[in-house]
């Protein structure tokens, strides 16, 4: 068996071959299909392991590649230190040393996702993008009207009919043209926000994992579809402490020689918008009665309440784990939320309202008072229940120089 290392670049990818623990060097290829293929045509045969690193371009890369080999590994680059350390750095030192990682088993391999998650993960990275712009351009508008000395205008003046109230301002012609630009940029934005959810909300009507995830009274459409994303298949995920790892929820540990382990703040690591949707599902939990609201502020009386969003976002995420691996829903969900959530949802994916309707569907129990009243109580005794299950609960001592770590978190 041979190992082919890709040392993949904008323009080209240098090779390497390692046959029979011989590196020889075999030049480069452009990056481009047609070269791609020919390389693959040419050299590669059905008996060939290839590796490179994860690039922006790795995924068609590997798609390509795929059909003519044995398999494609990829390299996780801030793992392979052998060559982000390397004193002597070239761009064939670094496919034989990819090679070389891959023949020893000593390469750390990252998940290849599918094509459904990487659409999936592309429509969360586009949505994110324009939420980012649009905020942008909103804070300009009001940076213009706080350096005229005018009231914080709230967000009547973003929609259809906010460009004649900003209109009417007295601002200077300068930036009363400025304020305008970003007004009609805004509402283009807004229109493309809103195709890129009509196309997330139609991936989420076939994906009952989505669905499943809704259980959960803080989690709505987009944080369920961008932390399944980000997951992509449960199965490689052998614990629920591992997938909290891949999300960089998990807190840094440091220990050397005879001192004790310190434990610092979580690594950061993984997938950054997943964690981040987490901890705003956290937030959103928190007002909230029951089980995870009690232990948001159970945490948050000793830790704060940063340290304690952060907490249930961890605990969200071994949620998840266990969710998504037994098939199952969350246990203290609200019916009525429940519906007006997946209704919601209906909508996005461009599903016909049924306003005026002879028969009212199940979504609009939530507009019910006594209904929601009804569901608040059952968490409220559930969220009791959890306070006197845990009441009795003690922290152990810490180690001898080792920082004492909130129960729970």
């Amino acid at each position: 068996m041979r190992v082919i290392g890709l040392d993949v670049h904008r323009n080209f990818a240098q090779v390497a071959i390692l046959d029979n623990g011989v590196v020889k060097d075999h030049g480069r290829f452009a990056m481009d299909r047609e070269a791609v293929l020919a390389f693959a045509t040419k050299t590669l045969t059905p008996d060939d392991d290839v590796v490179l690193e994860a690039t922006g371009n790795t995924a068609v890369i590997v798609r390509l590649l795929t059909p003519f080999v044995r398999r494609v590994a990829i390299a996780n680059p801030l793992q392979v230190r052998a060559i982000a350390w390397a004193k002597v750095k070239t761009d064939k030192i670094d496919a034989a040393t990819l090679a070389r990682l891959h023949a020893a088993q000593f390469l750390p391999e990252v998940w290849m996702p599918s094509e459904k998650v990487e659409l999936q993960r592309r429509l969360v990275a586009e949505r994110t993008q324009l939420v980012s712009q649009m905020t942008r351009l909103k804070n300009r508008i009001q940076s213009i009207l706080h350096a005229n000395l005018m009231p914080r205008e709230t967000g009547r003046i973003y929609g259809a009919k906010g460009r004649a109230r900003l209109e009417a301002l007295a601002l200077p012609a300068d930036q009363m043209r400025a304020a305008l630009r970003h007004h009609d940029e805004l509402g283009r934005l807004a229109t493309e926000l809103a195709a890129i959810d009509k196309s997330i909300a139609q991936q989420a009507l076939e994906d009952e994992n989505v669905r499943r995830l809704m259980t959960i009274g803080g989690v709505d459409l987009v944080v369920a579809f961008s932390v399944l994303a980000a997951i992509g298949d449960i199965s490689r995920f052998s614990s629920p402490q591992k997938l909290v790892s891949y999300l960089g929820l998990n807190p840094s540990v440091h220990q050397s020689g005879d001192h004790p382990a310190f434990h610092g703040h979580i690594t950061h690591q993984g997938r950054g918008h997943a964690r981040g949707m987490l901890v705003e599902a956290a937030w959103s939990l928190a007002p909230s009665p029951g089980p995870l609201s009690a232990f948001f502020h159970r945490i948050s009386m000793k830790r704060g309440k940063q340290v304690a969003a952060v907490a249930t976002a961890r605990k969200l995420a071994v949620l998840v784990w266990h969710m998504l691996t037994k098939q199952q829903d969350y246990a203290w969900t609200r019916p009525a939320l429940l519906q007006f959530k997946l209704r919601r949802l209906e909508l996005s994916a461009g599903h016909p309202s049924r306003r005026g309707g002879k028969t009212p569907g199940p979504a609009r129990d939530y507009s019910l008072k006594t209904v929601r009243d009804q569901e608040r109580a059952w968490l409220e005794q559930a969220e009791t229940e959890y306070r006197r299950f845990v009441a009795g609960w003690k922290e152990r001592r810490p180690a001898r120089g080792a920082t004492p770590a909130a129960k729970g978190t």
